[in-house]
């Protein structure tokens, strides 16, 4: 039973925060940029077409939280999790190891938790279990 309500915890902190995000790139949300500005600085780091790497970024992060946080296809939401990280992490926070240099230490940390989720299961307390 321990074990369950962890994953859940796990799942809902992680998943929600990697959806709150997504929605910071897709719709402004949370002190966000929306599409257009998040567009804006992935042209200016080249990562191109701007736009739809926003596109992309943004429901990466959106769906893959939504169905992390829910433990629905929670394998998806967590491969969407990872793929969206990982290339963060290469394109943009290789440099420097510690977030407060702008480095991939959150970034690898959300890797390694979608991952073990994944590996492990959701546990039981999932939406369509309630």
């Amino acid at each position: 039973m321990l074990t369950n309500l962890a994953l859940l915890l796990i799942r809902l902190v992680v998943g929600l925060i990697m959806a709150g995000h997504g929605s910071q790139k897709l719709f402004g949300w949370f002190g966000g940029h929306g599409l257009k500005g998040t567009a804006g600085f992935f042209e200016s780091i080249k990562i191109k077409p701007g736009y739809l790497m926003a596109l992309l970024a943004g429901l990466g992060e959106f769906a893959g939280g939504l169905l992390f946080a829910a433990g629905v296809f929670t394998w998806i939401g967590a491969l969407l999790i990872i793929v969206t990280m990982f290339v963060a992490l290469i394109t943009v926070h290789r440099k420097a190891f510690w977030v407060t240099s702008g480095g991939f230490e959150y970034n690898l940390i959300l890797i390694v938790v979608a991952l073990a989720v994944a590996l492990t299961g959701p546990g039981s307390y999932v939406l369509f279990h309630l």
